[in-house]
Parts: C-alpha cells; sequence; structure tokens
C-alpha cells in the first residue's frame, strides 16, 4: 500500500499530495488547458518552495490535469490588466519576482524534479516544465513558446532554458516560429527526455519520480550543483568544484550504505545522510 497523504494547496486550481516521498503537483484547470491564474499560480510558487524544503520528499513530480499540461498565460484576460497605474519600473520589479519565485525556484531546488506533459505545454506552461530536470511527455503532447503569435518576447527564463536545452540556433528558430512541435520531434530537440503512449504517461512519470525518491538525496543535490556550475564555468574550475563535492559526499553514510549493499549485491536503503 503506498504511504500517500493530500496537501492543502489553498485553492482548488491546484492539487497536492505526497506519495511514496514523491511530491505531486496537479494543475488543475483543465476548462482553461490550466493555464496560470492568480489563484493558481502563488499556490504553486508556495509548494514549490514548501516541497523543496520539506525532508520528507525525495522528488517532486509536476502535472496538468485533463490532457493538457500548461498553456501558459490566460491569453484571454491579459487586454483586462488591473495593472494600469503601474509604472514600467514597478510593472518590471513586479514580474522579475515572480519569475523567481516561480522557475526561479524550481531550478534551484536541490531535489530532481519531474514534469508529466499529457497534451499541450505553451508559454510559461513550457517555461515551467523545461524548468525540471526530466520531462516525460505522452504521444499526444504538443509543446510551443508561442510569444510570437500574441506580440511578446517571451518570460519565466524561456530564453535561458531552451537555448541550453535545444541549442543557439534551434531557440530562435522555436521562439521567433512559435511552431507546434509534437513529442517526437521534441524529443529529437532534447526538449522531453523520454515519450510514452498516454494512457502510460502518470504511471511512467510517477515510477520514475519515485526512483529517484529512493536515491541518494545529498549526491542529487550535489550534482545539481555540479551541473549548474558547469555551464557557467571553465573546464579546470569545474574540476575542481566536482572534487569539492566528491569529497563531500564520500564522507556521506549513504556512500557508506551504498558500498555495502554493492558487496552484499542488494539494494542500498538510502536515507539522505
Amino acid at each position: 500500500m503506498a504511504d500517500r497523504s493530500e496537501i492543502d494547496t489553498g485553492t482548488g486550481e491546484l492539487l497536492a499530495e505526497i506519495r511514496d516521498r514523491v511530491a505531486i503537483l496537479t494543475l488543475n484547470r483543465p476548462e482553461a488547458r490550466n493555464a496560470l491564474s492568480d489563484h493558481l499560480t502563488p499556490a504553486l510558487r508556495r509548494m514549490i518552495n514548501h516541497f523543496g524544503d520539506d525532508a520528507g520528499v525525495g522528488a517532486i513530480l509536476i502535472t496538468g490535469a485533463g490532457t493538457a499540461f500548461c498553456a501558459g498565460g490566460d491569453v484571454k484576460g491579459m487586454g483586462q490588466s488591473t495593472k494600469a497605474e503601474m509604472t514600467f519600473e514597478q510593472l518590471v520589479d513586479d514580474l522579475r519576482v515572480k519569475q523567481r519565485t516561480l522557475t526561479g525556484a524550481l531550478v534551484a531546488v536541490r531535489k530532481p524534479t519531474v514534469a508529466a506533459i499529457p497534451g499541450p505545454a505553451a508559454g510559461a506552461g513550457l517555461a515551467l516544465a523545461l524548468a525540471c530536470d526530466i520531462r516525460i511527455a505522452a504521444q499526444s503532447a504538443i509543446l510551443t513558446t508561442g510569444y510570437a503569435r500574441i506580440g511578446l518576447s517571451g518570460d519565466y527564463g524561456i530564453a535561458w532554458l531552451l537555448t541550453r536545452l535545444a541549442g543557439f540556433s534551434r531557440a530562435r528558430e522555436l521562439m521567433f516560429l512559435s511552431e507546434r512541435v509534437d513529442a517526437q520531434r521534441a524529443e529529437a530537440l532534447g526538449l522531453v527526455n523520454h515519450v510514452v503512449p498516454d494512457a502510460e504517461l502518470r504511471q511512467a512519470a510517477f515510477a520514475l519520480a519515485a526512483s529517484l525518491a529512493e536515491g541518494p538525496a545529498i549526491a542529487f543535490g550535489h550534482m545539481k550543483d555540479n551541473l549548474d556550475h558547469a555551464m557557467m564555468s571553465g573546464f579546470l574550475d569545474s574540476l575542481d568544484f566536482e572534487a569539492a563535492n566528491m569529497v563531500r559526499t564520500a564522507r556521506t553514510l549513504d556512500h557508506k550504505e551504498a558500498v555495502r549493499a554493492f558487496v552484499e549485491k542488494r539494494k542500498a536503503a538510502f536515507a539522505g545522510r
């Protein structure tokens, strides 16, 4: 029987539960293709921070209810702004805070994060998926930047994420053309890690997240530190950075347990120590 508990997010637009050390966040606005809203987005920010700090959580899985992942911002409401009285500087500062506390916070989480994409992921919704460590897509999933279609330049780290995942030229193509990219092409471009039949998505994504949640939490955190550092440093700096983290993880009880398990030909029982 799975260890399972539901968490109150403060809104029905975001569902949260912990199952077998996996925190599952489900965007729950299927009638709007799970577009971000004034209720959903703040709740998502809070829960990412909450689960990122929760020692009882080993991995975070983000998905969408129904047949969509997240359609991004609510386009219909964009022409009805309630921020008409704000200055340019205030608007910029407001968006900067919102970005840092959503995709910025998700990238900063030192636990493995997985996105399960059952259908469309567009705009900021695509950025949310790309900010996760690993993405699994259903065969019918569609990815698109979408910004050019509504005359916007992009937000929530989409340029940074696309450039690192797909490369300089492909990132520009994806941003300029706003094409609908099917799951198979998304996998070929490096935007998703695996594509599975629609009916198998949730089970496959949870199985992956659960296996990561059982893994060596301290080592995973330092792996993410190493990988992040490698994108901003030269090779020798990266070597030095890895050396320090390698020694740190060699001193953990998890490492000692893994060595014993290897010798005894059994599965290691990691405790995050």
